[in-house]
């Protein structure tokens, strides 16, 4: 049985006004449905149903905002279906746009910080080890739980809005220390440092290791070398796209994986499995969804470019151009893209002729033309859903493959760190 405070009463109520209320009442149905037995306190939010994919997303937000609701906790939001300023260079249709554009604005009226962002953590709302939040999102939501420590369960469309206007959630699932232990044990065998150190071995990593693990949670072993925040970022977002990954540990590098016996609290794994160089190998042929070397366009920042990821492309384009058969887009936050802007970062980018768009995500907003239709990125995430979102071919390459494909005009890419 669900057992309520004296607050939640009170909300459930209308006491606090209509919005509370239904935000509540939802809740406390959710909260049943999930078998939760209290609801726990959050220091935060993000949300993912700012972006735009219907009438009844939309409908749901203006009535909650028509009902004068306002969050009760620092709110971040995700993505919305579209950039506010720059959609009119691309194919959205002028009455998407409008729609979106409407999500935006009933959600920015909760009192939320227009982030606009799948990243959160790359904001001044990232949260902390231990801190109880309610992120919407898969790959916020993995990065929030594993890299951060900070504990989330996977919340939905329509319901991390709720839990953000009443400041409460179900006290469920990852929220709670011993549903975190680790499940299932992963150990690399015999890969080389050279390929370890490389950017797109995490995302590869991650594509594998999401379909081998489903929705449990793994533990991965065996890693020789410390890596960077956006190798992770991009580890847990394939993970959480080829899986349902919510949840991950590497030993020795993420907060509650000092050792293997604190990522498995003691416990015994349900299961090992080795990860050699052949998985490997298969699982980066699986992110290419074309039988062509053409090239329309590049895709990168799935998840959203971060500053780092800025300045370690901006070399990478210095004295190029792409080729003029290609375009070649960044998609990224206002506020990294602002920072990339004043550290300079956007110089080689303009020159190079790339073009940038923020607030959304490509796989959000109806923006690419029919005619284009063979793309390229150094995202797995990207490359797993394209395929079936977009409607469109794909190869998967490292930023630096995805850099001179753009600028000869067709697919290439160097296998060697990949050759057995």
């Amino acid at each position: 049985m669900l057992k309520l405070t004296k607050n939640d009463k009170a909300m459930l109520k209308g006491t606090q006004g209509e919005a509370t209320k239904m935000a509540m009442t939802i809740l406390v149905r959710m909260a049943k449905i999930s078998g939760a037995s209290e609801l726990l306190d959050i220091t935060g939010a993000h949300i993912d149903s700012t972006i735009y994919i219907g009438d009844a997303g939309l409908e749901f937000a203006e009535r909650l905002a028509d009902l004068g609701a306002k969050v009760a906790v620092p709110t971040s939001l995700n993505v919305s279906g579209v950039d506010e300023h720059n959609w009119k260079e691309w194919a959205v249709p002028s009455v998407w746009a409008n729609q979106a554009y409407r999500q935006m604005v009933a959600y920015q009226s909760m009192g939320t910080v227009p982030t606009w962002t799948c990243a959160p953590y790359q904001t001044e709302m990232r949260p902390e080890f231990g801190q109880q939040i309610a992120w919407g999102e898969s790959n916020a939501i993995v990065f929030a739980n594993s890299v951060l420590g900070a504990r989330t369960e996977r919340y939905p469309d329509l319901f991390d809005i709720c839990c953000a206007i009443t400041g409460r959630a179900p006290a469920i699932g990852l929220h709670l220390t011993e549903n975190r232990a680790g499940q299932l044990l992963l150990v690399l065998k015999n890969i080389p440092l050279e390929l370890q150190a490389s950017d797109d071995f995490y995302a590869v990593l991650g594509h594998l290791i999401g379909k081998i693990a489903l929705d449990r949670i793994p533990v991965l072993d065996g890693l020789s070398v410390e890596p960077s925040e956006d190798q992770l970022k991009a580890f847990g977002a394939a993970a959480a796209s080829s899986g349902g990954v919510a949840l991950f540990h590497i030993v020795g590098v993420t907060p509650e994986a000092r050792t293997r016996k604190e990522a498995f609290q003691g416990k015994k794994p349900t299961e090992q499995i080795d990860i050699e160089m052949s998985a490997l190998i298969e699982a980066r042929k699986e992110l290419t969804h074309s039988d062509s070397d053409q090239l329309d366009l590049v895709v990168l920042g799935s998840p959203h470019f971060s500053l780092a990821e800025f300045k370690q492309l901006e070399p990478l384009l210095q004295g190029k151009r792409k080729h003029d058969n290609v375009k070649f887009l960044v998609t990224s936050s206002r506020a990294m893209t602002l920072l990339a802007k004043k550290a300079g970062f956007l110089t080689s980018l303009d020159a190079f002729g790339a073009q940038l768009t923020v607030d959304t995500c490509i796989l959000a907003t109806p923006m690419l033309p029919d005619e284009m239709r063979f793309l390229m990125t150094n995202s797995a995430k990207f490359a797993y859903y394209t395929p079936g979102l977009l409607n469109k071919q794909i190869s998967f390459g490292s930023l630096q493959d995805c850099v001179e494909s753009a600028v000869t005009g067709r697919i290439i890419r160097d296998d060697s760190l990949w050759v057995q």
